[in-house]
């Protein structure tokens, strides 16, 4: 009976200790994605999604963040061919849409200072996205291209975030460089280095 309440009061403070330091959060997300073509210009991504944190103290945890983006009508004027041999985007002006997901983890550095928290954070995970074969099919002929690569993909940045209340949070802003490495068909540069902002609203559990 002793062992059972001793392993019963364990749990209890387990998930209560679990629920002080749990965050949920929502948010827009922006993206300047850069494609790393010669002669073709980064691209405006708008989008959101959402995340998981856990704190193990009040100066460190560990998140999981979750985004989604789609781009409108994007136009790419072309006065000379771009790409090598194989891969060549003809003279021309294209219209294309393309969609980008980002699925990275890893490790939050956060400093409470009152009403503030910022945080800094290093993600690493994967990516997708149609923007090469949506370009490909447009400026080559609809051909069968296989737009499923899921590369490495890094974010490095931070943010700020107004403490409402122990329960919520605004996400002011949170600024993040993005590298992620797909081989495109027309070049043989597979890093590109793009921009994200991200706001919303967390959700905080017993903290």
């Amino acid at each position: 009976m002793r062992l059972t309440i001793v392993m019963a009061s364990a749990l209890l403070l387990m998930s209560t200790a679990l629920a002080q330091k749990a965050e949920l959060y929502g948010d827009y997300s922006y993206m300047q994605f850069n494609p790393s073509i010669s002669g073709v210009q980064s691209r405006a991504f708008n989008g959101g999604g959402a995340g998981f944190q856990y704190n193990f103290t009040s100066y460190f945890g560990v998140k999981g963040d979750f985004q989604g983006y789609g781009s409108t009508d994007w136009s790419v004027n072309v006065t000379a061919p771009i790409g090598t041999p194989g891969g060549i985007i003809p003279i021309g002006t294209y219209t294309t849409k393309a969609n980008l997901f980002t699925y990275l983890f890893g490790p939050v550095v956060r400093i409470p200072r009152g009403k503030v928290t910022i945080t800094g954070e290093t993600l690493f995970g994967g990516s997708n996205t149609s923007i090469y074969s949506n370009l490909y099919n447009q400026a080559v002929g609809n051909v069968s291209y296989n737009p499923n690569q899921h590369p490495f993909t890094m974010a490095v940045g931070g943010g700020l975030d107004y403490n409402v209340s122990p329960r919520v949070a605004l996400r002011l802003g949170e600024m993040d460089w993005i590298l992620t490495r797909y081989t495109n068909p027309f070049t043989n540069t597979n890093n590109q280095n793009s921009f994200r902002y991200l706001g919303g609203i967390v959700f905080k559990f017993g903290e």
